[in-house]
């Protein structure tokens, strides 16, 4: 067994790699449950989450368990860690198995793991929905994800404008300081409106329980990219957004169920399940249409799949070596 602790991870992951691998992941027969979603109650802050998120290839469909793989991730999200610990929110491993003899081929970092593949799955997304003339991107939350969801959109559009929108300056400061690097025009905004208005890609990473895009604010041609909000509590768009948005989902078994975005306008009418026009699968295999014209808006909802995790953990698994 081999354990490929973050800073390994990180080496072998690469952006437009990545959305490869997780685009051949949605063209092939993968079988992914719906992830098991467990509340923690805690007295002395808010409830955790546990997630167990199984995947495994199909071997009935290829015809052989041979160089296939199982997969699971472990998950616990613990909201307040930031502010009482100073410690991540999101915590987890990734445990990866032979799929012919259910032997351990590898244990790898689950955090380093979910960011990438989460970041990636938002820029496969945006490869089919936003306009390929996209330049500019508003992020709407400044916790780790937020580099990457920048990173990975800039390695499918040409990104040369980012605008970060967070509560606490500092950790704004901190992720444009991240970004130096790259040759961006990096800005720091207090003016949520404005910056969501005036950007091609409005992608959104946060734990909030109240809307942060309005529907209003929302350009012809833009794009919103919902990643945070897991919860059916939370949410980061208003009912507008998603009325005047051709809505899509990464699968539609678990977005249906799990984030507010969706749950929340489901719930009351303002979306109807015939609304959602596909998933990344659909996507992928060209079984959905995409973008239909310049001036429309879509919006994308990420929720997670194991089967990102799955395509994740077999793309560091195979670049880094077997032997």
């Amino acid at each position: 067994m081999k354990f490929f602790d973050a800073a390994m991870v990180e080496t072998a992951m690469d952006y437009r790699g990545l959305v490869g691998a997780l685009r051949d992941g949605f063209r092939s027969n993968v079988v992914t449950p719906v992830r098991h979603h467990h509340t923690i109650s805690l007295p002395d802050q808010t409830d955790a989450t546990m997630l167990l998120m199984p995947s495994w290839q199909d071997t009935k469909a290829t015809g052989t368990s041979k160089g296939g793989y199982v997969g699971i991730k472990m998950v616990t999200v613990y909201p307040d860690n930031e502010t009482r610990l100073q410690k991540p929110s999101i915590l987890g491993t990734y445990l990866l198995l032979d799929a012919e003899s259910g032997e351990i081929r590898a244990l790898m970092d689950g955090p380093t793991l979910t960011v990438w593949r989460t970041a990636c799955a938002s820029a496969l997304a945006a490869d089919y929905l936003a306009r390929s003339d996209s330049s500019s991107l508003a992020m709407i939350g400044t916790g780790a994800l937020s580099s990457h969801l920048i990173r990975a959109h800039a390695s499918v559009r040409p990104i040369k404008k980012v605008t970060i929108w967070g509560r606490n300056q500092e950790k704004a400061s901190a992720l444009a300081d991240r970004l130096a690097d790259l040759a961006l025009d990096v800005t720091i905004t207090n003016d949520r409106q404005k910056a969501v208005s005036e950007a091609d890609i409005v992608s959104c990473a946060t734990m909030s329980s109240t809307p942060l895009v309005e529907g209003a604010w929302l350009k012809p041609g833009a794009h919103l990219d919902l990643v945070g909000a897991y919860r059916p509590d939370m949410r980061e768009s208003d009912d507008e957004a998603v009325a005047k948005s051709r809505v899509y989902v990464d699968t539609l078994a678990g977005a249906t169920k799990e984030g507010g975005d969706i749950t929340q306008p489901l719930a009351t009418g303002v979306l109807a399940l015939d609304d959602i026009r596909g998933d990344l699968f659909g996507l992928c295999r060209d079984k959905c249409s995409a973008r239909w014209g310049a001036e429309e808006v879509t919006l994308f909802k990420s929720v997670g799949t194991a089967l990102e995790d799955l395509a994740a953990a077999k793309y560091v698994y195979e670049k880094l070596g077997q032997g």
